[in-house]
């Protein structure tokens, strides 16, 4: 994980970071802060022109030594800002550091034309797998390219301010200010730059597309959504060809994100822990933890993060229904309860393995003292489910809590912080499997008809969903979350299965032991012996940490941030 800042001012000075600004994205990237500046001419004086100011922090995860950005090529000028992981460029998986095979790779393509005659970089930037957002100047042709990747991982916002005469791309905002907008997943951005451009009309950046128009069954530009019906009625069972491909996929996903992570730096005892896992005890994040333990070492630890928080409302409802009797609002928690069964049952299957379990409880008062800067955060996102579910997530990442692991599990061994940069999330499953309750709905307003329009309205969305908020209030502790679900491989192999496979609301529970919604995850499940986890019920962050309405059940998610 990096943080990223790029301006376009009248003059050098102005391109400086405002301190709450240049603390967020030395949070990101705490391993290195690097800043160049460049003309977009030789000027006359210091007023003449515009300048670009390249910012970027490094969060080192890559490779066996540290890369130092932004990366620069000392003979033609470019620049690039990284942040985020190629795991494959042209099919091939990326040895060693990333940004360093990135910025090769649009170094050969800079002020060039493939053979077709189309930009060679944006054909470079369109051969990289992975999760990532950039910046990225061609000196020869003078022109700056930007985005996301097609399903919106990390995190990018723009800002044209004409008051300022600046064109600024960054990480997190610096400001909450209407000037600050999300760069849009859908394609990469590039601007022809010139002298005179910040005092010229304002032209909007052009966008290309990931991939040429390809027709309505192609979503998130990663392939076509099968969209084929069942000719008769057929069940989802454990011995079906989906449970064993999926397991295939998730396995390869997991690999290039859970191995060959370098140890962090100043671990002393837990030095082997590198992967935590934002865990609530549900099928999606416990499933990934399972399938962790069998590609690490025995010798590194998996930390399992289960956030609960203080809710002063249902806190007082609790203590009411006790009738006296002290209640731990914490332990009351639903993924409390259902993250302590998953960790047993963890324990149970997966002999040899140290998993911890810290429990990160959060104080009403400490939610207050954050509020302010977790807000600052995720803007422009701002509503109260935004901030509902980023203060979740904000604490979670932190991973700082009691400690249980060991003999004992039902006491904890002291306060801990997680040591682990690399965080595991479950992001995705529902989208690709049917997990939401609007999918079961939708089979029984139009059978599978009906399913399949839902599910490829999920997925084709993907790219639009928070994943930019998340990333900023996950990152700010200086950690990056893995999404494996979200493998463009693993995303093309569920969009390309058809329906019945993933889910299958048209046989009953009985038939093979789960319910309908994510079946072949769940079907998943039983083969990895978590037979438990295989039956817990879908339930959304905010109520299961209790975050949502904590001052009042009449608050609406969709109400603004007051």
């Amino acid at each position: 994980m990096c943080g990223i800042h790029v301006a376009i001012t009248r003059n050098p000075g102005t391109g400086s970071l405002p301190t709450f600004l240049h603390g967020c994205l030395c949070n990101r990237g705490p391993d290195h802060f690097g800043q160049v500046t460049t003309p977009l001419k030789a000027p006359a004086s210091e007023s003449d022109g515009a300048f670009l100011t390249f910012t970027s922090t490094v969060l080192s995860l890559r490779g066996d030594h540290l890369t130092k950005q932004p990366f620069q090529n000392q003979q033609t000028g470019s620049v690039l800002c990284w942040n985020g992981e190629a795991w494959k460029i042209d099919g091939r998986v990326v040895e060693g550091n990333d940004g360093e095979a990135v910025f090769a790779l649009l170094s050969d393509a800079s002020g060039s034309k493939t053979e077709s005659g189309d930009d060679a970089v944006l054909e470079a930037l369109r051969s990289i797998e992975g999760p990532f957002a950039f910046v990225y100047f061609d000196a020869q042709a003078k022109t700056l390219y930007f985005g996301r990747d097609r399903l919106g991982r990390r995190s990018l916002l723009i800002c044209h301010d004409e008051t300022e005469s600046s064109f600024v791309i960054s990480s997190v905002a610096a400001a909450c200010e209407e000037k600050w907008k999300e760069a849009e997943a859908d394609g990469v951005y590039s601007v022809a730059l010139h002298e005179e451009m910040l005092s010229s009309p304002y032209v909007p950046p052009t966008r290309h597309e990931w991939l040429p128009d390809t027709g309505a069954d192609f979503v998130s530009s990663i392939g076509r959504f099968n969209t084929a019906l069942p000719v008769e009625s057929t069940a989802l069972l454990s011995t079906s060809p989906a449970v064993s491909s999926l397991r295939e996929q998730l396995t390869a996903s997991l690999s290039l994100r859970v191995l060959n992570i370098p140890q962090p730096p100043g671990n002393g005892s837990a030095s082997g822990t590198r992967v935590a896992v934002l865990f609530s005890g549900g099928l999606d994040c416990t499933v990934l933890a399972r399938l962790s333990h069998d590609l690490l070492p025995l010798d590194q630890a998996v930390d399992l993060l289960n956030v609960a928080f203080e809710n002063p409302r249902v806190a007082a409802q609790l203590q009411k229904g006790s009738q006296g009797a002290p209640v731990d609002v914490y332990e009351a928690c639903p993924d409390r309860i259902t993250g302590r069964r998953a960790f047993a049952e963890l324990q149970s299957v997966c002999p040899g393995r140290v998993f911890r379990f810290v429990a990160v409880n959060v104080p009403y008062t400490e939610t207050c003292a954050h509020r302010a800067q977790i807000v600052s955060l995720i803007y422009p996102h701002n509503t109260e489910m935004d901030l509902s579910i980023a203060c979740a997530l904000y604490f979670a990442a932190r991973g700082r809590g009691l400690c249980y692991g060991g003999t004992n599990s039902d006491v904890p061994t002291g306060a801990y912080t997680t040591p682990a940069r690399v965080l595991l999330s479950g992001l995705g499953a529902d989208e690709l499997f049917g997990g939401y309750v609007r999918h079961p709905s939708a089979f029984e307003r139009a059978g599978y008809a009906g399913l399949v329009d839902e599910l490829k309205l999920d997925v084709g969305r993907l790219g639009k969903r928070n994943l930019g908020r998340d990333d900023r209030a996950m990152a700010h502790w200086g950690k990056e979350v893995r999404f494996p679900f979200l493998d463009e491989r693993l995303v093309k192999w569920a969009i390309e299965t058809p329906a019945w496979e993933k889910c299958d609301f048209d046989n009953a529970q009985e038939i093979s032991g789960v319910e309908g919604g994510k079946r072949v995850l769940r079907l998943l499940a039983l083969e990895l012996g978590m037979e438990q986890v295989a039956r817990e019920k879908k339930r959304a962050i905010q109520f299961g940490s209790r975050t949502a309405k904590m001052e009042s059940g009449r608050v609406k998610g969709t109400m603004l941030i007051s």
